[in-house]
């Protein structure tokens, strides 16, 4: 991906070097751990679609089940709150890692949130509507956040209750060494899927999800979980669309993103880590959806092409 020079997000907040919540409370998601939100309605209007096709019903945080035994979707039952801080270095307190991966690993953090906000601002105001890009806070051994405490192995997850995105990016290592996907844009892939996860919350996926999920059992708030999954990968396709649209797209960065959505499909893991798969507990989708809803979405540019919420999956 062509990132470097480019304009970071104000929106970055580093807390590495403080100390956190360690309990590791969130479980674990198919990007590590941690998970998200999503779900639109169909519609559209524009190259890049229509907010009002982006409302639907939505899950949040979901989690390999496999390696957590946490029900993927209790982490809904957590209360609200905020946190605070801005910039793209460091944050208020505590001593942020400075070596030269570190550092760079951060820029292109905040270069990829940066053009993710440039993508939904421009789809946002098609329907004269105001983006409110997500915090993005960096953490590392442990965090504390309004949907719980959580440590490294808890991975990318965004948190509904105060509306940003946490993650530890040594997390990053473990996405190139245990889940068989390198590459940056197999990074920036991860970040998307999670800021498709706030868009689904801002426009009341979440909250009719939280609502809808009291009358499901588990294995329909799972299956439901999987296409809400399935949507914030097409959302990250709908953003590598309009990254290709700025040539900041080398050669081979989708089939970085197709790769990584196979790795972490639920057949994937769940094979990789006890030999065979349980479907009824499929929260995220298989590796096959994933990278059929993440084609979807890169090939199409439209979010309102991101309805997974009708018809079969």
């Amino acid at each position: 991906m062509k990132w470097r020079g480019r304009e970071q997000s104000s929106n970055i907040e580093d807390r590495r070097g403080q100390s956190g919540g360690r309990m590791g409370g969130l479980g674990g998601s198919p990007f590590g751990r941690g998970g998200g939100i999503r779900l639109p309605t169909g519609g559209g209007g524009g190259s890049r679609g229509g907010i009002g096709s982006i409302i639907g019903i939505v899950v949040v945080l979901g989690i390999i089940w496999v390696l957590t035994g946490t029900n993927p979707i209790d982490i809904l039952t957590n209360g609200g709150g905020s946190s605070t801080g801005s910039g793209s270095t460091a944050s208020s307190s505590g001593q942020v890692p400075t070596t030269g991966d570190e550092a760079e690993l951060r820029d292109f953090v905040g270069v990829v949130v940066k053009e993710t906000e440039d993508l939904w601002t421009e789809v946002f105001a098609q329907q004269n509507e105001t983006y409110p890009a997500p915090k993005v806070v960096l953490f590392n051994g442990g965090v504390d956040t309004a949907c719980g405490a959580a440590d490294s192995s808890t991975g990318p997850f965004y948190c509904p209750g105060d509306e940003q995105v946490y993650i530890d990016l040594s997390f990053y290592d473990q996405l190139r060494d245990q889940f068989g996907a390198p590459g940056d844009f197999a990074q920036a892939y991860v970040l998307a899927h999670e800021i498709g996860h706030h868009v689904q919350n801002i426009t009341g996926v979440l909250p009719e999800f939280n609502e809808r999920r009291a009358s499901m059992s588990t294995e329909e708030a799972n299956a439901y979980s999987v296409r809400v999954e399935l949507q914030a990968d097409c959302y990250a396709g709908v953003w590598a669309n309009s990254a290709g649209q700025e040539d900041l797209l080398d050669n081979g960065d989708i089939e970085e993103a197709l790769n990584a959505a196979e790795q972490i499909g639920d057949d994937t893991l769940q094979k990789r880590m006890q030999g065979f798969a349980v479907p009824k507990t499929f929260n995220h989708g298989t590796s096959t959806q994933r990278k059929t809803w993440f084609e979807r979405g890169y090939t199409s540019g439209n979010p309102g092409d991101c309805d997974t919420f009708s018809g079969n999956v």
